[in-house]
């Protein structure tokens, strides 16, 4: 893999004991793939504004292993479409920990889908394509097994986003927060009539992080 030149992004951040042992377990043989994808989101990923340079700390329990757990809700070999994937959270993530799924990256911003190019190129990753589009352009184009989102927008707006690129029978995994559950309840009549059944909150990576991850999980019915 190839340095990033950099005179003014953080230096990457190496991993707690409890992160690097969560990371072995989550990224197995593909753990400096993880590393290398961190070394971009703390590189050029801050450079080009994708992330804070407070986040550097944090990027791998906060971020990237906070995303690649939701994976194990994932059967093998599927087609993932991810959301507004930005800086590849939680799409880069996910594909890194499952070489085994085809990721969709969609993200309509020209210099995020530019840098996704980039680190997809350089860490060498078969199972992702990456899309110019906002979601609404792809349907019809790109449909998943899973369709997962984070930090895009509330449940309200999301719905309208996610559930049409789904597979009949497919699902929705939204990373969320303490607000899912309020979430769920005010979008709870769209999501209906946007053909998806009823919506849980399921938590990924319990055992692995000290804070498993929270995610909705939107059912969408078979055709």
């Amino acid at each position: 893999m190839t340095e990033v030149p950099s005179s003014t992004a953080s230096a990457p951040p190496e991993p707690t004991a409890e992160e690097l042992a969560a990371a072995t377990t989550v990224f197995g043989g593909q753990l400096d793939l993880a590393r290398g994808f961190v070394r971009h989101l703390a590189t050029s990923g801050i450079e080009r504004g994708l992330l804070g340079p407070r986040e550097v700390p944090r990027l791998w329990g906060r971020h990237v292993l906070n995303c690649a757990v939701v994976s194990e809700l994932m059967r093998r070999d599927a087609t993932v479409v991810d959301v507004g994937s930005g800086a590849g959270l939680p799409g880069l993530a996910i594909a890194i920990a499952r070489p085994d799924l085809h990721l969709h990256l969609v993200e309509p911003l020209e210099r995020r889908v530019i840098w996704l190019n980039e680190v997809v190129d350089d860490l060498a990753l078969p199972n992702v394509s990456v899309h110019r589009a906002r979601a609404e352009q792809v349907v019809g184009e790109v449909r998943g097994d899973y369709v997962t989102a984070r930090a895009v927008s509330a449940l309200t707006t999301l719905a309208g986003w996610t559930i049409p690129l789904a597979k009949p029978g497919g699902e929705v995994l939204a990373i969320k927060g303490r607000s899912a559950a309020e979430e769920i309840e005010k979008a709870r009549k769209l999501i209906r009539k946007l053909g998806g059944g009823a919506a849980e909150i399921l938590t990924a990576g319990a055992g692995v992080l000290e804070e498993p991850t929270t995610v909705v999980r939107i059912p969408v019915r078979a055709a």
